[in-house]
């Protein structure tokens, strides 16, 4: 089952399953971004306190879309 299309740089979604994954991605990190963001005092607080969690959410939509990708 195909739900993601290779593009230049990322995958996109082709599927209701593939949008849906994107989806809950997208949700959780504005909640990490809020969660985050709440208790910093600095910009830089706030990009350190979120990079690892967008880091890993990022590669691991990605992986997942590489292996279900046409």
């Amino acid at each position: 089952m195909k739900l993601f299309r290779k593009g230049k740089f990322v995958h996109t979604p082709i599927s209701l399953t593939g949008y849906a994954i994107w989806l809950i991605a997208v949700i959780f990190l504005v909640t990490v971004f809020v969660a985050v963001d709440n208790d910093s005092h600095s910009v830089s607080d706030t990009l350190y306190g979120i990079f690892p969690y967008f880091a890993s959410t990022f590669l691991l939509v990605e992986w997942f879309a590489s292996k279900t990708s046409d």
